[in-house]
Parts: structure tokens; C-alpha cells; sequence
């Protein structure tokens, strides 16, 4: 498991750390502890899914795991709520993402964990999913997203919002499926 110094980066900022090959364990460390105090509470299981750039072997990446934690169609996401809350998570609501509620775990100093709660397979989970896949199985597309994820950092590090909007575009054509090609400078 990762020490606890080695994830984490302050709200709001942009850091890019080399890829970690131990981010996997602390996400299944945490996606396991979730679901023991998911069962402990009774609630409907909940699938997780690690997304986002730390779950890309070789990618940059911001140092906060990403969970998508998918719930049943049909399950009030509002169930889950009181349980995250106990398990140390804040709880930031869509954040102009309807289908999704965010929470996040650690201080705004230093936030480890962002976990965005879904309805498994509804479109939100399936867009993260293909992006994912898509990075994973696509050396050319990996390449190319950490150049532009780098160069955003760059000229945002202090304005994640700004990132995480220039990067809006490749995701979109990325997860549209098509044939890419990419600019070689």
C-alpha cells in the first residue's frame, strides 16, 4: 500500500507526479474498505472502478486516486451519503455533473481520494470507462494526452478548474470513439 505521504495534492492545484505502479493497490485498499462498511450498513453492493489518470500504468498523473463507485439503477444515491461522510469523505454534490454526486477524502490541504458516486453503467460510468480502456490499450492516445495534460499544467497550476477544462476536448473526441490523429509537436 502506498504511504500516506505519497498521494494527495492541495484542492484546487495542479501537481503532475510520474506514474506510481503502487496507485492500484491504494485504490483497492480503499474500494475494499468501502464495501466492508457497505455491508456492515446493509446498503445494496456497490461496484468500483478505478478512473482517472493514476489507474493508466506510464500516464502522469495528478497524485489523488479516482474511484467511480456505481450503484443499481433504481437506488437512491442519497442512501450512501451518511456512510461516506463516516468513512472521512466530504461530500461536494454534482459539481455541475448531474448524474454524478463527488465526494472527496482528506483535508483541502491534501486530498487523496476523489470518489464519484454513479449509476453503474449509465453514462457517465461508461464514458470513464472507455476512456480509461482506450488510454490503457492506446499507446499513441496515452502519448499524446500527457502532453497536453503536461502543457495544461503548465499554464494552470493553480487553476484546476481551467485544467481539467482544456482537457474537455481530447476527452470528448476520445471517448466518441473515433479514429484520432494528433498534432506531433
Amino acid at each position: 500500500m502506498k504511504s500516506d505521504d505519497s498521494i494527495g495534492l492541495r484542492r484546487g492545484t495542479v501537481r503532475l507526479v510520474e506514474s506510481d505502479p503502487t496507485w492500484p493497490e491504494a485504490f483497492n485498499a480503499e474500494a475494499e474498505r468501502l464495501s466492508a462498511l457497505i455491508r456492515g450498513a446493509a446498503l445494496p453492493m456497490i461496484a468500483f472502478e478505478h478512473i482517472g489518470s493514476t489507474a493508466v500504468p506510464g500516464l502522469v498523473a495528478k497524485p489523488i486516486i479516482d474511484l467511480m463507485a456505481g450503484h443499481a439503477l433504481g437506488i437512491d444515491s442519497q442512501r450512501y451519503f451518511a456512510l461516506l461522510v463516516e468513512a472521512g469523505y466530504e461530500h461536494r454534490g454534482p459539481q455541475g455533473v448531474p448524474e454524478r454526486e463527488l465526494f472527496v477524502l482528506g483535508p483541502e490541504s491534501r486530498r487523496t481520494h476523489h470518489l464519484n458516486l454513479v449509476v453503474a453503467g449509465g453514462a457517465f460510468w461508461r464514458e470513464h470507462l472507455m476512456f480509461r480502456d482506450r488510454l490503457r490499450a492506446e499507446p499513441e492516445v496515452r502519448a499524446a494526452y500527457a502532453v497536453l495534460k503536461e502543457r495544461l499544467a503548465i499554464s494552470h497550476a493553480a487553476e484546476r478548474g481551467a485544467y481539467t477544462l482544456g482537457k474537455a476536448l481530447f476527452v470528448e473526441r476520445v471517448t466518441a470513439g473515433g479514429k484520432l490523429t494528433f498534432d506531433r509537436e
